[in-house]
């Protein structure tokens, strides 16, 4: 099983494929997780949880 197919790949096997969705999605997710640990982060300090 492959985790990652390539465009031209002809596979039905797979979790990800290297195409403009899943490289849009997947920063999406990314940008969204680094905003709630900088949310959690910052209003731990405002409520001096830390």
């Amino acid at each position: 099983m492959s985790l990652i197919k390539d465009e031209n790949e002809d596979r039905g096997d797979y979790i990800l494929q290297k195409d403009k969705t899943t490289k849009g999605v997947s920063t999406f997710v990314i940008i969204a997780l680094v905003l709630l640990v900088i949310a959690v982060v910052v209003s731990g300090l405002y409520f001096k949880w830390f």
